[in-house]
């Protein structure tokens, strides 16, 4: 094999990981160790705490939905000095349940056990959609616990005023979008007309349609009419109003049933007042930026963060907020009322933060990032832009990796926040 095919395996291989580190970095004295915790709400969650020994500083790394055990940063940050606490949360894998109100009582756990073990300071790297995520759990442990949120939006108790709820010492974002309700409000497609009907189109707000400005194409790409993506947006905000509805709708004929049975009333069904209300949301995958490059330009590639077809994506059994109940859809995927997103979170945030913004990425643009950091009060914060897709990986097989650029610069910064230096 030559060096040139050598090379070019190697990327390919550190593409095929994705989010995961790459096992050459992992030293041999890193140490893992398995913490099972249980949270005020006596949910059950696990964390890993990767280590060689003798640090001060954590840096915890958690999703809401995802279990990132093996990101990517974890080997440089320990070879650098740090433990990492890697945690999974109550609903890996499952939006079926997720409710940012209860996750960030995940995440309280963690921080509680991380000051138990005697690290003196506690740094969150928020990826994604944990970067939303760790901006609501600061929201909440700054404030006093009479002021903390009391109900989930679908009107579900919550015991953050019960919880301990230590507060970070700095924060870093690594490809963050506004919030998980923000980013789907962005990519919902407005076109359909019925909601229990995914193959229902209003060909007027089509986004896949050559009338309106789409060209399938990597190479040119779609050029959407600025009067149509007014109407698109404005489409797309409506169309959540109308799920929100939905869900509260739901929600409100279980809790009626609820009051009957109490009452010692008539109920319609036995089952009236224990329905979840399991439905679906189709058609999420429709961002007119992905495919019009010119609008909020970047380096990023044609298509979106699930691929380069978007007709199948669009209605694929894999999907953002696929399958939700009322309250997860209220508390996660609704932009309008979703709890867990930087306009709202980002206000609390005056530790020092960094943000690291990969330009290539399909589903973080320039203006999310702007608005990321214009949310955020902290007077110590810094925005570093590095060539990479969502996860980082170059963008081109001569290029250094994301990755490792995104690395080097948290370190960087780790250490001028939270290293002292001989006098």
């Amino acid at each position: 094999m030559t060096d040139g095919q050598d090379k070019l395996e190697r990327r390919v291989t550190a593409g095929l990981r994705g989010a995961s580190w790459n096992p050459e970095l992992v030293s041999e004295d890193m140490r893992t160790s398995v913490h099972p915790l249980r949270t005020a709400d006596d949910a059950p969650v696990i964390g890993y705490l990767h280590r060689k020994g003798g640090e001060r500083t954590a840096v915890f790394i958690m999703h809401p939905r995802e279990l990132l055990v093996t990101h990517y940063m974890v080997p440089h940050l320990v070879n650098a000095g740090y433990a990492v606490w890697t945690q999974g949360p109550r609903t890996v894998g499952n939006d079926l349940r997720l409710e940012h109100e209860s996750a960030i009582l995940d995440v309280a756990a963690g921080v509680v056990e991380l000051k138990r073990l005697g690290f003196e300071n506690v740094v969150m790297l928020g990826n994604s959609g944990g970067a939303s995520l760790f901006a609501f759990y600061n929201q909440q442990a700054v404030a006093a616990p009479e002021n903390r949120i009391a109900r989930t939006p679908g009107g579900k108790p919550v015991k953050l005023a019960e919880a301990e709820m230590p507060v970070p010492d700095g924060f870093v974002f690594v490809a963050p979008h506004p919030g998980q309700g923000v980013l789907l409000m962005n990519m919902i497609d407005p076109s359909i007309t019925d909601e229990d009907d995914p193959f229902s189109i209003d060909p007027a707000l089509d986004p896949f349609s050559a009338d309106n400005g789409f060209k399938d194409g990597k190479d040119s790409g779609a050029s959407y009419p600025a009067e149509f993506l007014d109407r698109y947006r404005a489409a797309q905000r409506a169309r959540v109003e109308k799920i929100d509805a939905k869900a509260r709708a739901l929600i409100n004929i279980r809790m009626a049933a609820r009051k009957q049975e109490a009452a010692g009333e008539p109920i319609e069904s036995r089952y009236a007042s224990t329905y979840s209300g399991i439905f679906e949301v189709w058609r999420t995958d429709a961002d007119p930026r992905c495919f019009d490059t010119s609008l909020d330009s970047s380096d990023r590639r044609w298509g979106s963060v699930w691929g380069a077809k978007p007709v199948t994506s669009n209605v694929g059994s894999v999907g953002f907020a696929r399958v939700c109940t009322p309250e997860s859809w209220l508390s996660t995927w609704s932009a309008l009322s979703s709890n867990a997103s930087f306009d709202k979170a980002g206000p609390s945030i005056t530790q020092p933060s960094l943000t690291i913004y990969y330009t290539g990425d399909n589903s973080v643009f320039p203006s999310d990032v702007a608005r990321i950091q214009d949310a955020i009060a902290a007077t110590d914060k810094q925005r570093i832009d590095i060539r990479g897709n969502h996860h980082g990986q170059s963008l081109r097989l001569d290029e250094e990796s994301g990755q490792d650029i995104a690395a080097r610069a948290i370190v960087g910064w780790l250490d001028a926040h939270f290293v002292e230096v001989p006098a």
